[in-house]
């Protein structure tokens, strides 16, 4: 793609709908990311200095970053210092002509500020209120902080690895909970927009990390506790097998799962084993559950003894998902995903050549788009209040230009 890409208009299913960004670091920025994926008009509200994020990792400009670069395209910039009247009145105005405002910060912050429900929901009754914070509004923890690493310790995320025999407890190596609670918001804005079609109003979406990634962790763990007898004994043996991994074969590794009764037959068959199928440990899914650590180690013992191409054509031709482990690195040069477009290398006007991953959900008749580059911090401050209705004085004092009575 060239420069010129950028130019061409949003298509997605959110054209038309108009987001004020208050959010930083990577929960806030990955759902309104999607929004402007989905075609909305995301404008970036930054304090000064601008998203911490913007100068976490390598790049070419101090404040254009790595993590920034995957986090916000489709945005626009505005730069305020909200600890200032005349920038608590832009924001205000903006904040008046929304959709909706996502916003990441304690209550009570939001509160001395006069970004409360109550407050702007006064002026601008059909507001999607996105607030995203650690813990419930109306719990005891409502003001406490909270990061990802700290919800996946809470959430029971963190202790899985040990109680499925992987040592100690550990985060997952990515900002597990901030990105799966970004997807959550950006799904409940969308939830919240389709409401406000029926009813005209709109309303606030809370979300709360802890419950989020609680919820998110316990799905496939209630096992007693799903009959009010936690005390039996919670967790999922299957997934909690220290042998369920990647297979480790003779060059790499696979990853394989079978699920019915007609897939471990065939899986047996490929792995030349067929007399498994009948063997009363594994003839069904009750006893694969019970006995699955003797299972998932005989596959493995059998998996070491050949290369990852050999069990791939055997799983295959007995239609049995498989893959080959990859790496990171692995990943950017995944023939299959440079083919569908999931990557995509796009000039930025400043930055020069990026890599960036295509928007993922496929819409018949109104396809997401990338058409926003990242946005410089502050770039399009001027621009964006303007729309709002601000005259050249009231952006100068939002802006601190030139002289301000506050």
């Amino acid at each position: 793609m060239s420069r010129d890409d950028y130019s061409r208009a949003a298509t997605g299913p959110l054209v038309g709908v108009r987001v004020v960004d208050l959010t930083i670091n990577v929960l806030g920025p990955l759902a309104t990311q999607i929004l402007g994926d989905m075609g909305a008009d995301v404008i970036k509200v930054e304090p000064p200095g601008g998203d911490p994020m913007r100068r976490l990792g390598p790049g070419t400009d101090k404040n254009m970053a790595s993590h920034f670069m995957s986090l916000n395209r489709n945005k626009r910039s505005v730069e305020l210092d909200l600890k200032r009247p005349a920038a608590q009145a832009a924001l205000k105005a903006l904040i008046d002509g929304a959709d909706v405002l996502a916003l990441s910060m304690r209550a009570d912050a939001a509160r001395r500020l006069g970004l409360d429900y109550d407050s702007l929901a006064a002026s601008n009754p059909r507001l999607i209120y996105a607030a995203a914070t650690g813990y419930a509004a109306h719990g005891p923890y409502r003001d406490r902080p909270a990061y990802d690493d700290v919800i996946q310790g809470e959430s029971g995320f963190a202790g899985l690895n040990a109680a499925a025999g992987g040592g100690a407890a550990r985060y997952a190596p990515m900002a597990l909970a901030d990105k799966y609670c970004g997807t959550q918001l950006a799904s409940a804005v969308a939830m919240a927009l389709y409401a406000r079609e029926r009813t005209g109003r709109g309303q606030a979406a809370r979300l709360p990390m802890l419950e989020t990634m609680t919820a998110f962790n316990i799905a496939d763990h209630f096992w007693h506790a799903a009959f009010d007898r936690p005390g039996d004994g919670a967790g999922f043996p299957r997934v909690l097998s220290q042998h369920r991994r990647p297979y480790p074969a003779t060059d790499g590794h696979i990853a394989l799962m079978a699920v019915t009764d007609a897939q471990w037959r065939r899986l047996f068959a490929a792995l030349e084993a067929p007399e498994l199928a009948d063997d009363p440990r594994f003839a069904d899914m009750a006893g694969r559950v019970e006995h699955v650590d003797a299972l998932y180690g005989f596959v493995a013992d059998r998996i070491a003894e050949k290369s990852v191409a050999h069990w791939r054509a055997a799983f295959d031709a007995a239609d049995v998902p498989n893959a080959a482990m990859a790496s990171l690195d692995d990943i950017f040069a995944d023939d299959y995903l440079r083919e569908t477009g999931f990557f995509q290398t796009l000039s930025h006007p400043e930055m020069g050549a990026t890599l960036q991953s295509a928007p993922p959900i496929a819409f018949e008749d109104t396809p997401a788009n990338i058409h926003r580059p990242q946005p410089l911090l502050g770039a399009d401050s001027e621009a964006v209040l303007t729309e709002a209705g601000l005259d050249a004085a009231a952006i100068a004092a939002a802006l601190d230009r030139g002289s301000e009575t506050d």
